[in-house]
């Protein structure tokens, strides 16, 4: 009898155990991480109650796979365009809470004299709360539509994006023991890079990758690529000396962008929650029962950290965001746990060998309390708010009035100028990282590609010619982008002295081109600076008189911009969101909704025409929406039909009036309802029936009664499907359908002497 491998039966000791404790918890309504963990307590070396795991180097390989598909489902539920929605508000609040959280940790943790890279560490766990967690207690308590809810996720949003920032340089500063600011700062210079690099590459390449093997492309397929996409950023995060997380959060974040990802999130799912579960287990597995107990006063005083921190430094976030006191304290209650991102960021410190052996249970242990005191948190927040503004002096009440009032003003005000300079160097610091990347890879393999198939000089030529050809559409665009903008103008047109300004903007992104060129060509011919000048400056002006480069340029801004707006255009198309414009008409007092044409409606089969709704109502329809076919601005010879969803635009009044008619228009005639009802019944054909010998297409029963013949019985009592071209014989049982009149007239007709059976 052969034996199971040590890593199967390990596994299905995880799984079984893991299996009975979340059904546990799940019939106790506790989450579901919570489980696992306590499963891995149970699985781990420190209970024998139940079968111990026997190989835990192969059980960590699993769990560190999990972490890459938890990043990765977190990647594909995250949107770079969201960062850009949430506002100054949640970018305040997220960056306060974070920095005072961290500050916290790293106090609490030296002042239990733990080492300076526990303390760091402890900082970074506590300072990220869990978006599972809370996803799941507003579900559960109902909170999804409040208006608090919706700035507690985009600070969960941003605090994703910082928690992959600050795992980076905790890996810095673990594996260099550099606490200085350089190196800091270097290795967030060296993070953004590259985030901004495979994001620009990443849009503009990979959707358009499955666009075109989207035909050959089924489920299994696409499921196959969509993890081979991932563990390939893996492995490229991981040979730059970024972590696997980090790679896989950013693929997951690029395929969030394209038309799949709904499917990939699908499919992706069940592996997730495979590898995922194992990974919470491993985390259990590493919990000490007795190290709890030891550190339970650490415990205690964390949890209290966590909990007071989160909501005092959490409402001191949002209030200085802008927002009443009240949104704050609810903000701040919400975020009062630890989750996934406390046992990623100790799970970093164990596998660099960098922290305590008792800061992983601890954490745990905090984690554990916190998830289960959230609801509470979350319940608490209201009457907290209650009573402290009924407490709070009249002077500091009317102060945060106005500070929350003027706040606003500031953070909706627009310039021009400010609006300009951003779109600038966003282009400017974009379009210089990838001529960079360009450079640096043609550098290191096409230029010695050439110079050992060529003679020397003729190698450097080809090498600059190749590297300038490439990166001139995007030195075209920090050049030339954004000279011709409504700002641009509005700006030069407004006011002399801002055209000095304004011609000073192009001159030095004139030079910065300049510059890319000036390198290539030093990098590759030994001659005078001046030289090198001149000819990098005749290289400049080609590339702004070039047509066929303006040409170039537009149409790879427009396929990366088409490629990130890919699966919102879909979305708008299906009607699962609205357009862009519909925010718009707010300003004017029009506001776009959808609507659905009754089943029943009597507008159904009519053109829009006939129905006349801009002079009736005086609302316009946009667009129907009719399955997946989706017509915009629909002409006068378009009919509506039933369950057409359609977008309507009007004003408040207008669109209760219109929608009222259409309503009204949908009510049931209950009267034509009981007409229509259909009814089985059946004849015998005999002797004196005026059907004998008739083929049923003769009889008339269909065009004259209206009635369908729905099966023949004959003497050995088989029901078979009719024969029009078979004559009808004496003995056969007819069977008939149709609406209840029309039956009983066919049935009880007298002059044609047809006996009812």
């Amino acid at each position: 009898m052969s034996e199971v491998a040590p890593l199967i039966s390990d596994l299905a000791t995880i799984l079984i155990i893991a299996g009975i404790i979340t059904v546990i918890f799940k019939w106790l309504g506790q989450p579901v991480i919570v489980g696992y963990i306590v499963a891995g307590i149970m699985a781990g070396p420190s209970i024998s109650l139940f079968p111990t795991v026997s190989d835990q180097a192969n059980i960590k390989i699993w769990a560190d796979i999990g972490v890459i598909f938890l990043l990765f489902a977190l990647g594909l539920e995250f949107s770079f365009k969201k960062i850009v929605k949430v506002g100054g508000s949640a970018i305040i609040a997220a960056c306060t809470i974070i920095f005072c959280m961290i500050l916290l940790g790293i106090g609490v943790g030296m002042s239990f004299g733990w080492h300076r890279m526990d303390s760091l560490f402890l900082g970074g766990m506590i300072a990220m709360s869990s978006t599972t967690i809370i996803y799941k207690a507003f579900d559960d308590l109902g909170l999804r539509k409040k208006q608090f809810t919706g700035l507690v996720l985009s600070i969960l949003i941003l605090e994703d994006i910082l928690a992959i920032v600050l795992m980076v340089m905790l890996s810095t500063m673990a594996v260099s023991h550099n606490f200085e600011g350089t190196e800091m700062l270097e290795s967030i210079g060296k993070l953004l890079f590259f985030l901004i690099l495979w994001f620009v590459v990443g849009i503009y390449l990979i959707p358009e990758f499955l666009k075109r093997c989207r035909k050959l492309m089924g489920e299994e397929t696409l499921l196959i690529v969509s993890l081979a996409l991932c563990f390939g950023m893996v492995v490229m995060a991981a040979n730059t000396g970024f972590s696997a997380a980090f790679g896989a959060f950013i693929m997951g974040s690029i395929l969030a962008e394209t038309i799949e990802a709904e499917s990939i999130d699908r499919l992706v799912k069940p592996v997730k929650d495979l590898f995922g579960a194992i990974f919470f287990v491993s985390v259990g597995m590493m919990v000490d029962p007795a190290m709890i107990v030891e550190y339970a006063i650490p415990i205690i005083v964390i949890t209290l950290a966590v909990i007071l921190g989160q909501a005092i430094f959490g409402t001191f976030g949002v209030i200085l965001s802008g927002k009443p006191l009240k949104t704050a304290m609810q903000c701040g209650f919400s975020l009062t746990q630890i989750g996934e991102f406390a046992f990623i960021i100790a799970s970093l410190g164990v596998s660099l060998h960098v922290t305590s052996d008792f800061l992983y249970p601890i954490v745990v242990a905090v984690s554990v309390i916190t998830t289960f005191l959230t609801p509470y948190m979350i319940r608490l927040a209201e009457p907290a708010s209650t009573f402290v503004d009924a407490h709070l002096p009249e002077s500091w009440r009317k102060f945060l009035m106005r500070y929350s009032s003027g706040s606003q003003t500031a953070l909706n005000h627009e310039n021009l100028w400010k609006k300009l300079l951003i779109a600038m160097v966003r282009i400017t610091v974009v379009y210089s990282i990838v001529s960079i990347s360009i450079i640096a890879l043609s550098f290191r393999f096409v230029v010695p590609f050439f110079k050992e198939n060529l003679p020397h000089f003729w190698a450097s030529l080809l090498g600059a010619v190749f590297v300038i050809l490439c990166i001139a559409p995007f030195l075209r665009a920090i050049m030339v982008k954004k000279n011709h903008s409504v700002e641009f103008v509005t700006l030069w047109h407004d006011s002399r002295t801002n055209r000095a300004p304004l011609v000073s903007t192009i001159v030095i992104r004139i030079m910065i081109a300049a510059l890319f060129v000036i390198f290539v060509i030093s990098g590759l011919f030994k001659a005078s600076i001046g030289l090198i000048i001149g000819v990098a400056v005749l290289v400049v002006l080609l590339m702004v008189w070039s047509r066929r480069l303006k040409k170039q340029s537009i149409l790879i801004e427009r396929r990366f911009f088409q490629n990130l707006r890919s699966r919102d255009v879909r979305a708008e198309y299906l009607g699962e969101k609205k357009p862009e414009y519909a925010g718009r008409l707010l300003s004017h007092d029009l506001h776009l909704a959808d609507m659905e044409i009754p089943g029943e409606s009597s507008w159904a089969g009519k053109t829009l025409l006939e129905l006349n709704l801009g002079k009736k109502f005086g609302v316009h329809v946009a667009s129907i929406l009719r399955g997946k076919r989706r017509i915009n601005i629909p002409g006068g010879s378009v009919r509506l039909f039933p369950m057409d969803k359609i977008q309507v635009i009007g004003t408040d009044e207008q669109l209760s009036v219109f929608n009222e008619a259409m309503q009204n228009g949908a009510k049931i005639d209950w009267d034509v309802y009981e007409k229509s009802e259909m009814a089985l019944r059946q004849f015998i054909i005999d002797a004196d029936s005026v059907f004998l010998g008739k083929t049923i297409r003769e009889s008339g029963i269909r065009d004259k009664y209206h009635c369908m013949i729905a099966g023949i019985e004959n003497e050995d009592g088989a029901l078979m499907v009719p024969d029009v071209n078979v004559p009808l014989v004496e003995g056969d049982v007819v069977w008939v359908v149709g609406e209840k009149e029309d039956v009983y007239q066919l049935i009880d007709q007298k002059s044609e002497k047809v006996q009812v059976g």
